[in-house]
């Protein structure tokens, strides 16, 4: 066992039989389900952009067009830790294909949706259904391809899992420029058939086992539901309506607690656990899993904080947006091949250290913000960000699930992608209570500057009256044109707040490396 943790990848590499190469057939389905999963993870941040337009052809209101939003990631965070025990009892082929195929009808009629509360209905089931195709994709890559091509098959699905969130709203904002909203969910309909076809015709991975029906435990996953749909709902929702101070949020809050309760005791009890929490217990799975909770606020943290700061300073369109936030998808896209090329090379947990500070310098730099940073401004620490992103993502990926056991990666598989979405979901909610707290700071702090003894503030006041006179009430005009310019600069200084509390975050979660231990490199290859 010595030998093998200290053998290095490149070791392994040199000494892996010619015969590991990888069946085409095998690697043509693995593609085809690796676009499945783009699919699904894409479309929950493809229609971020354009809620509006869905708003206004749905006659919504703001709080119900959210929903639009919340009601995917509450089924999808629901059904991810579920696919593994799913995995298991109908097969990769069965499950796959009926996930795509469910994700793919609830598509075409969330694009003929005539009211918001059917959209809503459609929504809910493509995120649940469109689940299950995450983690499969994940668990395939590490029980059915040998481990000396680990470097090639782990860039691809790290790729695809911090792509897809980062150009989804730069891809709905096209669909939407160049269509309608309606093609959002259109556009999915002829690549779900052909996956669905793919997967049926090309899968053939492992065999079903119906047996485990017999023994599914409904009252776990009522539990589990209970839990996770209310802590989604409650991280969504929280920050906009004061936490606990709403009803409907300190309900959600209960809820998740008791469902919390019942679901662990469960988990631990049962028979046959719907969710195998044990996996918690390997060392590498279970730091492997906060690194990635921690990657998921990063990632979906940033994809929600560029378009919104964007669109609020510097009154972007959508499209716009999309062309200024391409620069980290290009750069992903660049990086995904040298980090499989490093893996090979260099121990994985200094590359994980490296992407966690190079992410933590991308946001540091996005601490000097000003109401002027621009496409240039952005470029260099969107180019840190798609570096880092790559660089902590796909070797976290490896060393989580790449050295677990081929019988224990289906179950894993789900928990380690629940925590990067749960992540994500605590991010947001952070990030919103940050930027409206110190919002409101500097909005005081700001307003006790800007008096009458402040000479600044009188000649810009003098210099609006004067620019506005004979339209009207030149004086009042004045103090709202000066007063929105306080708040936006309060608005520009909040957002500085919140990238040097990422900025933090990521210099002190590169120290949880320290803890992983070197991976160790699998003699075997899992069955074909």
């Amino acid at each position: 066992m010595a030998d093998a943790t200290t053998a290095s990848p490149a070791m392994m590499r040199a000494a892996a039989p010619s015969s590991e190469r990888i069946p085409a057939r095998r690697l043509i389905a693995f593609l085809i389900m690796v676009f499945g999963m783009f699919m699904s993870i894409l479309d929950i941040q493809i229609v971020s952009a354009s809620l509006t337009d869905i708003q206004a052809g749905l006659s919504a209101s703001s709080t119900e067009v959210s929903w639009v939003q919340t009601s995917y990631l509450i089924a999808e965070v629901i059904a991810i830790p579920l696919s593994g025990f799913l995995s298991r009892a109908f097969g990769t082929r069965l499950l796959f294909a009926i996930s795509a195929s469910g994700f793919t009808i609830a598509s075409f009629l969330c694009g003929f949706a005539s009211s918001i509360e059917q959209m809503i209905l459609w929504r809910a089931i493509q995120g649940f259904l469109g689940a299950g195709m995450i983690p499969t994709v994940f668990a395939s890559a590490y029980t059915v391809f040998p481990r000396s091509k680990f470097y090639i098959v782990g860039p691809i699905i790290g790729l695809v899992a911090t792509l897809a969130p980062t150009i989804g709203p730069t891809v709905g904002g096209i669909i939407t420029d160049l269509m309608s909203w309606h093609w959002l969910f259109f556009i999915n309909v002829v690549p779900g058939i052909g996956i669905t076809i793919g997967v049926l015709a090309l899968v053939d991975f492992d065999q079903p086992n119906f047996e485990l029906l017999d023994r599914f435990d409904w009252f776990g996953l009522i539990a589990m539901a209970g839990f996770l749909g209310a802590l989604e709902y409650v991280l969504e929702e929280g920050p906009q309506y004061e936490w606990l101070q709403d009803t409907s949020v300190a309900i959600c809050a209960a809820v998740c607690a008791v469902s919390a309760i019942a679901f662990f005791y469960r988990v631990l009890t049962a028979e046959e656990p719907i969710v195998d929490i044990r996996a918690f217990t390997d060392r590498n799975f279970g730091i492997g899993c906060l690194i990635s909770f921690g990657v998921g606020i990063g990632l979906y943290g940033l994809t929600y904080m560029y378009p919104r700061y964007l669109a609020e300073v510097r009154g972007y369109s959508a499209l716009m947006i999309g062309e200024t936030m391409f620069v980290s998808g290009v750069t992903m896209f660049l990086t995904a091949p040298l980090v499989g090329r490093l893996m090979l090379k260099v121990d994985m947990r200094y590359i994980i250290a490296a992407g966690l500070i190079i992410f933590g310098l991308g946001s540091w730099q996005m601490t000097w913000i000003t109401r002027d940073y621009d496409f240039y401004e952005l470029l260099l620490p969107q180019i840190l960000r798609g570096i880092g992103m790559m660089f902590a993502m796909v070797p976290t990926n490896n060393i989580a699930l790449g050295t677990l056991p081929p019988d224990r990666v289906k179950n894993a598989s789900g928990l380690f992608n629940l925590t990067r979405n749960l992540g994500g979901a605590v991010g947001l909610a952070i990030i919103n209570q940050v930027l409206n707290e110190r919002t409101d700071l500097h909005i005081t702090r700001l307003q006790e500057r800007v008096t009458w003894g402040n000479a600044t503030a009188t000649e810009t006041l003098s210099m609006f009256t004067q620019r506005l006179q004979g339209m009207g009430d030149s004086a009042l005009m004045a103090m709202k044109q000066l007063s929105q310019i306080v708040h936006r600069q309060a608005v520009v200084m909040g957002y500085g707040d919140a990238f040097f509390m990422l900025t933090l975050f990521y210099f002190g979660l590169s120290l949880l490396v320290m803890l992983l231990k070197k991976p160790a490199v699998a003699a075997t290859e899992p069955a074909h």
